[in-house]
């Protein structure tokens, strides 16, 4: 495959807002979506519009907006859903389709009662329909991170040739290891005679935490597109999280050769954007947006970093829309964070200075979590300079 473009299909708007307590109106909705559209989106898939009244008008009032992005609306293999997904869509410079269906025996026969053959002919169907109404079909496969491979090649197969432009290969329960995942792509790659004519998608959930590496394996294996979420947001323990798979294409590209069109620098302010509206917290540890993300503690790290801040840093905080990288001290920390962090401000001490504050430093720092500003000022005030 020539072009090395990896697409961006978000879907915070719909399978993010599937948290509980993370449920959106259309105002919400039309600005998160706005917002992402700016940040570089390729696909998003702003609702599933059979399911509400008020997912229809979102969908459609998103569809009005977006002016680069494609638009996608989700439905079953349901010719309703479908019906009623490309009425919502009908105002998209770019309507997506998303239709499908598990494809797992778990799914055939504990979710269906149904037979694999039964399957197949609805898989075909659905696109059938949903390709009436709009050029781009998108195929999802539930559940084919635990579907017999060779069955799930007959099934893309025939999806393909029945007109879908790409095909969704979902790990829905996070259940793969990544180099199952990528061997689950190839085979696909390998196997199905028309797969040059649609394009790969990886759908990963991250119950076992690796959605992001299952994600950048399925890439590595043939795959050209990433269904994620902001934060990671989503069902049980999260979807992929968009702002990690971005980082590591852009951080490997050289190894790997992939791009994406995000504007990273856009990560954090859209990450705190969906956090705000949303009204979920971001872990302090989560990767790239999370609060500690470019803190340093640890007095080891901290005198690496204030020497050479490539020895503990891999992202520049600008190239991600965070705020500079903190010197936090606590009880860990070293003379060269207290150096640093007295030098910002504004005091002017010699190496004898530090060293006797540092004495008081520790006293406080073992007594608190955190030393702050407040903290220092304090300490400044009570030191009697060392003389000759």
């Amino acid at each position: 495959m020539a072009d090395n473009k990896v697409y961006i299909f978000d879907t915070t708007l719909r399978d993010g807002e599937q948290v509980p307590g993370c449920k959106l109106n259309t105002k919400e909705k039309i600005e998160l979506a706005l917002a992402l559209e700016e940040l570089g989106v390729d696909i998003l898939e702003a609702g599933f519009p059979i399911s509400s009244p008020g997912d229809f008008t979102s969908v459609e009032e998103i569809s009005k907006i977006i002016k680069n992005a494609s638009v996608c609306g989700l439905s079953r293999a349901v010719q309703k859903d479908i019906e009623v997904a490309a009425a919502a869509l009908k105002h998209a410079k770019r309507p997506r389709i998303h239709t499908g269906i598990g494809t797992s025996d778990y799914h055939i026969k504990g979710k269906f009662n149904s037979t694999r053959e039964e399957i197949l002919e609805r898989a075909v169907q659905c696109v059938k329909w949903a390709k009436n109404f709009v050029d781009d079909v998108e195929f999802y496969a539930e559940d084919a991170g635990r579907t017999d491979n060779e069955y799930l090649a007959k099934v893309v197969e025939a999806v393909i040739k029945a007109g879908a432009t790409v095909v969704n290969i979902p790990d829905t329960t996070g259940y793969c290891l990544p180099h199952q995942y990528g061997a689950k792509i190839a085979f696909l790659r390998n196997n199905v005679s028309n797969i040059d004519n649609a394009i790969l998608s990886c759908h990963c959930h991250n119950d076992l935490g690796l959605a992001t590496a299952n994600s950048i394996e399925g890439v590595i294996n043939g795959a050209r597109q990433i269904e994620c979420t902001i934060n990671g947001l989503g069902e049980r323990a999260g979807n992929t999280s968009l702002e990690e798979v971005v980082m590591v294409l852009k951080q490997h590209q050289h190894e790997l050769g992939f791009h994406t069109s995000i504007n990273t620098k856009q990560l954090n302010p859209m990450s705190r954007l969906v956090s705000d509206t949303m009204r979920m917290p971001v872990q302090p540890n989560k990767a790239i947006v999370g609060a500690n993300a470019f803190s340093h503690s640890s007095g080891i790290h901290q005198d690496g970093f204030l020497k050479s801040a490539i020895t503990y840093e891999i992202i520049d905080p600008v190239d991600v829309g965070a705020d500079t990288s903190k010197i936090v001290l606590t009880a860990r920390s070293g003379r060269s964070a207290l150096a640093f962090r007295l030098k910002n401000l504004g005091y002017d001490f010699n190496r004898n200075d530090v060293d006797a504050l540092y004495e008081k430093f520790l006293q406080v720092a073992d007594s608190k979590k955190e030393v702050g500003d407040e903290d220092l000022h304090q300490m400044v005030k009570q030191y009697e300079p060392v003389t000759a």
